[in-house]
């Protein structure tokens, strides 16, 4: 049993959920503190699950929809389905369930979040297919987990607000630049195989420039956000560390020089967005 958890938790790379899940964190003590509302452990628990459901739904589609390209290409051929690890109708039936689950736990939240979570799936699981049309691709996977931080807003109050609004918007242009940046590994692949990428577009050197100028509209959405929720220094400590992540990751990653897109992938955003989650929620309750 533990084991075939292991190879699915593998095959969504659970331990990537720490990109967006600070970010709804954010959105449901936001809600909580500004806008009022009761705290409760059960809607938070039912958040994080809603999360992880429609994360997991997500990547898993993803991993079998590619999965014939996956066993094409030398870097992901080791994937859980190319290898045979887990059966492409397992995978499937894990996206169908997680799906279920997903929508059943917004029916326990409220009516708002209910009728909205259709949408919610149709952009996450529509993802996948995007970069068989389109360059614009990362963006679409950036929409799809700006939507936790406004969702998990929306759980609490049942309303939107511009506050959350911002929050996503930042995790928009992050993650899509984030993901260029990751792509950068698959330039040449993706243009044998005619799949669309910033990479593949604009070359490495054109889709690092594209990441910087996402990138950069975070980091001014980070400032916008500490005005306009008039934060104070506690937050301002976590967005410089959030900041300089950014810039640092673009320092390690070159064109001509490829070797630390995981450190820049994986660990830098990983610490940027528990920083920044840690001490805005921090800066809420102190002041």
């Amino acid at each position: 049993m533990i084991r075939t958890i292991n190879k699915y938790l593998s095959l969504v790379k659970f331990a990537h959920t720490i990109f967006a899940m600070p970010f709804a964190l954010i959105g449901f003590f936001m809600a909580v503190v500004r806008g009022q509302a009761r705290f409760s452990w059960i809607l938070l628990l039912e958040v994080v699950l809603c999360m992880v459901f429609a994360r997991s739904a997500a990547m898993a589609f993803n991993r079998w929809l590619d999965a014939e390209f996956d066993g094409r290409n030398p870097r992901t051929a080791r994937r859980e389905i190319p290898a045979g690890v887990i059966p492409a109708k397992s995978a499937l039936l894990f996206v169908i369930i997680n799906c279920v689950l997903f929508l059943l736990t917004t029916w326990f939240i409220n009516l708002p979040c209910f009728l909205l979570a259709p949408v919610a799936l149709l952009v996450v699981l529509g993802y996948s297919y995007t970069k068989r049309f389109t360059p614009l691709c990362h963006l679409v996977l950036g929409l799809g987990l700006s939507l936790a931080p406004i969702g998990a807003y929306l759980a609490v109050t049942g309303q939107f607000n511009v506050v959350p609004l911002i929050l996503s918007c930042i995790v928009l242009f992050w993650v899509s630049g984030f993901d260029i940046i990751y792509a950068l590994q698959d330039e040449e692949f993706d243009r044998e195989q005619h799949l669309n990428s910033i990479p593949a577009w604009l070359g490495k050197a054109g889709g690092l420039r594209f990441s910087e100028i996402l990138h950069v509209a975070a980091a001014a959405l980070v400032i916008t956000l500490g005005l306009v929720a008039g934060m104070h220094w506690i937050f301002w400590i976590g967005a410089a560390v959030y900041i300089g992540m950014l810039i640092y990751q673009h320092a390690l990653v070159k064109p001509n020089d490829l070797s630390k897109v995981d450190l820049a992938f994986m660990t830098t955003n990983g610490i940027a967005s528990v920083v920044f989650a840690a001490f805005t929620i921090a800066d809420l309750f102190v002041f």
